[in-house]
């Protein structure tokens, strides 16, 4: 445990996408440090199972529809206090999202639906002072050829993050953003599966292996922390040096 089981004790988190890759491991990060989370998403094709990536004490599983306003609001009907938010439910449609209907379905989710619960989450938040942390990526810095709208969302995401953190200054309400790497989650699977292409990212990576779930997780949660009390509109890197290199 790299923190303090009791550094985020009686603080309520909500995490987007938190039922699988990143935003599950997120929510067990929060859980760890005392938090109590719930952990928002949809389901998979089968439904929910027991033995969830997010299966664990302190956790309660629901369904969310970022895209969906009435998703949002029903979500947010039952929640009544709220420290913690972040952002990590995100689609990407390779090859795809030069269609315009699939573009827009990209950014509906990435982008659009991170607004969406970061203004449902606002009023919560600003009781308690709370922290919104938004998931980034490589992305928000370079283009993507086959991924259009989601460079689009994930560069998007960047500039809401800074223009939160001014918004919501005033509030007490910090806003940062994580930018994860090569991460190793069903959302890269194809990448970590094609061995060409997995070796050349590699090869660029200082690091030189691809990032676990959990790495980022640390980092948000971080930023959760009072120790990260003097930080708002940060895009941070966890990427194993590769856009430095």
């Amino acid at each position: 445990m790299t923190f303090n089981s009791t550094v985020l004790q009686g603080k309520k988190a909500l995490v987007t996408g938190g039922t699988q890759g990143i935003g599950a491991a997120v929510a067990r990060q929060l859980v760890g440090m005392g938090a109590q989370v719930i952990a928002a998403g949809l389901p998979p094709a089968e439904g929910w199972k027991e033995d969830t990536p997010v299966s664990a004490a302190g956790v309660r599983v629901t369904e969310l529809n970022v895209s969906d306003p009435q998703s949002v609001s029903q979500l947010f009907t039952g929640v009544e206090e709220l420290d913690i938010l972040v952002n990590c439910a995100g689609i990407i449609r390779r090859g795809a999202e030069h269609n315009l209907d699939v573009f827009e379905q990209v950014i509906a989710v990435n982008l659009t639906g991170t607004m969406r619960v970061c203004s449902a989450a606002r009023a919560l938040l600003a009781r308690r002072g709370g922290a919104i942390v938004n998931l980034a990526s490589m992305l928000s810095f370079f283009g993507g050829a086959l991924v259009p709208a989601y460079s689009a969302s994930k560069g998007g995401i960047a500039q809401l993050t800074r223009s939160l953190a001014l918004a919501y200054a005033a509030e007490g309400i910090r806003v940062n953003a994580v930018a994860p790497g090569w991460i190793a989650t069903p959302l890269t699977q194809a990448l970590q599966d094609d061995t060409e292409r997995s070796r050349a990212l590699l090869e660029r990576t200082p690091l030189g292996r691809w990032g676990q779930p959990e790495d980022v997780a640390q980092v948000a949660a971080f930023l959760c922390t009072p120790a990260a009390s003097f930080m708002t509109g940060t895009i941070v890197p966890v990427d194993g040096g590769y856009l430095v290199a």
